[in-house]
């Protein structure tokens, strides 16, 4: 099933071209059982990537522009009456999806964008007294515009920290770019992906990853990077939430190189990703000055 996986990994890399390193995370982030954030500027390409990613693993996908008129009820569902029956009956919103794309999240009110945290956390929703479970897999891929674009307003951190990772597209090299341009193709390029994974063969795969091996010296390692933050008073701590998300991200990462243990490079390679965006929520996605600086002053003893 991992070669399945690395199949699907090769068909996104048609689709959405130069970008290796992030469609490896996005699919690390979906192994680990995450949510992925992703901020860039318009045009980049993040909704071709959610698209492309439900599409490659056979998901039902949905998606919900975020605007400062969007309401909870229009994101979970709500009960409406029915005259004729004289019953309420449910209409479930797009969040009863296994990808759920929230387009400029940053758009919303804050009361919209809290509505999404339940589902996150507990892959369950509660409309009026009644909790509703969400289909599993459940992925949530929400993207964002720089905090300097007219009409956002800032995440909260405890929304951020919902987000396993935080990861910019950034712009294609001149290869890239240029075969885009001399695609004759108008639009996207999701028609070039093929044999899509089941559902069942995804939930087969996640479960696979608690599994992989973490020795004792590594968890060590997390540990001193997590206390690093927190002896930094100039910036947000790590939480115990954080450390979890931080083995979760790294044993994903060993799987997806096909490995039954964690190194200590799986560890480095994910934590700018997981700590940024909840050491400084103000920060620009790509500046990882802050994490990079604790990777350098923390001493990994294997």
């Amino acid at each position: 099933m991992l070669s399945a996986l690395h199949r699907v990994e090769q068909n996104l890399n048609q689709v959405i071209l130069g970008k290796q390193q992030q469609i490896r995370l996005a699919l690390c982030c979906l192994l680990a059982e995450g949510h992925l954030l992703l901020e860039d500027l318009p045009g980049m390409g993040k909704t071709t990537l959610a698209h492309a990613l439900a599409k490659a693993l056979g998901l039902n996908y949905k998606r919900v522009q975020f605007t400062n008129d969007l309401l909870p009820g229009d994101l979970l569902g709500m009960n409406i009456y029915d005259t004729r029956s004289a019953q309420f009956y449910f209409q479930p919103g797009p969040i009863f999806s296994q990808v759920l794309l929230a387009d400029e999240i940053n758009r919303a009110s804050p009361k919209t964008q809290s509505a999404l945290l339940e589902a996150m956390e507990e892959r369950q929703v509660s409309i009026d007294g009644e909790t509703r479970v969400l289909q599993q897999p459940f992925f949530v891929i929400a993207t964002q515009n720089p905090l300097f674009h007219t009409g956002t307003s800032a995440l909260p951190e405890s929304q951020l920290d919902r987000f396993l990772f935080r990861i910019s597209l950034g712009f294609p090299d001149k290869a890239a770019e240029l075969q885009l341009l001399q695609d004759e193709q108008f639009g996207s390029r999701l028609h070039l992906l093929s044999e899509p994974l089941l559902p069942a063969q995804l939930l087969a795969l996640q479960q696979q990853v608690p599994k992989i091996t973490i020795q004792p010296a590594l968890l060590e390692y997390i540990l001193n990077l997590v206390q690093a933050s927190r002896d930094n008073k100039s910036q947000l701590p790590l939480s115990p939430r954080a450390a979890k998300a931080i083995v979760r991200a790294a044993k994903a990462m060993a799987f997806l190189h096909g490995r039954e243990f964690v190194t200590a490079d799986d560890v480095q390679h994910v934590f700018p990703f997981v700590a940024e965006h909840r050491l400084n929520p103000q920060s620009v996605a790509g500046d990882f000055s802050i994490s990079n600086t604790i990777l350098q002053s923390t001493v990994c003893h294997l």
